[in-house]
């Protein structure tokens, strides 16, 4: 058959390394890779255009996308994984202010619903008891999935949510760090408590995995084979994984963050349905690990 062109947009990650730089390579297709700097600026036209035949995606927009009818299929390929405690901060110059204190506060975050937005107010919910619906939520972008209505007040055109958060406009921030004195930790220890959380939970807070096209993966299921084994054999050419592993490939692998991310997607009302695991995937993707 003859050899493919794929378009493909993947961060600069790691353990992806050999396969941006071509060290590694398939001999059913070739990989041209567009940049897009953030990479969640390619989500976008992904999931309205399917603009390119691989890209990665954040698992929320991906949920979203699959709940919409979007033509697109999940590989159980981790790109980005991270404990979220550290991505929410808060301005101490109107006193303290920590994870059980905001509601009744204007909280501001990028897009409602932006896959590490999600993870945190999950752990707010489900582990500090904060009723979400009682927090004022500021966002400055629009959703990836241009069917979901975002009820949430949109911060003027020129604002930056780190600026209004400085200038007390806001709050508290999710979604961000910053190395400015004058911001604090919504979570006084981070690290710490990211720790305990691991500890209880046991999941690692998936963020980007990669999805195909369902036309690719519908016409060439084995480039779509194709594709997850050589972004794997990158990954275990880039050396063994820390404990715990950010970046599980498989769906065993990453069967527990899959599932709470889907149970904190449709508490937050942002999917109609927890999907099981087995759902998110294709007759070829359901069977990789």
């Amino acid at each position: 058959m003859d050899r493919l062109r794929l378009k493909a947009v993947l961060g600069n990650h790691p353990h992806v390394k050999a396969v941006k730089s071509g060290e590694l390579r398939s001999e059913l297709f070739d990989l041209e890779f567009i940049e897009y700097t953030p990479t969640n600026t390619a989500f976008k036209p992904m999931v309205r255009e399917q603009a390119f035949d691989v890209c990665e995606m954040a698992i929320v927009t991906y949920l979203m996308a699959k709940a919409h009818g979007k033509p697109l299929v999940l590989l159980p390929a981790t790109m980005l994984g991270r404990f979220q405690h550290a991505y929410a901060l808060y301005n101490p110059v109107q006193g303290a202010l920590g994870p059980s204190g905001l509601e009744g506060k204007r909280v501001g975050i990028r897009s409602f619903t932006t896959t590490t937005g999600a993870w945190i107010r999950g752990i707010l919910a489900n582990d500090y008891g904060v009723n979400l619906d009682k927090i004022k939520w500021v966002t400055f972008e629009d959703p990836h999935v241009a069917e979901y209505v975002d009820s949430t007040e949109r911060a003027p055109k020129d604002k930056k949510v780190l600026q209004m958060l400085l200038d007390g406009e806001l709050d508290a921030v999710l979604g961000e760090t910053s190395d400015n004195p004058r911001l604090k930790p919504l979570f006084p220890d981070p690290a710490a408590e990211a720790a305990r959380w691991y500890a209880r939970r046991g999941v690692v807070p998936v963020n980007h995995l990669v999805v195909v096209t369902e036309q690719l993966a519908t016409s060439r299921p084995d480039v779509v084979a194709g594709v997850y084994d050589l972004l794997k054999r990158d990954k275990e050419q880039a050396g063994p994984a820390a404990a715990p592993d950010l970046v599980p490939f498989g769906i065993e692998a990453s069967r527990k963050p899959l599932e709470l991310i889907i149970d904190y997607a449709f508490q937050q009302a942002l999917i109609p349905r927890r999907y099981a695991v087995e759902e998110l995937f294709d007759e070829t993707t359901r069977g990789l690990n």
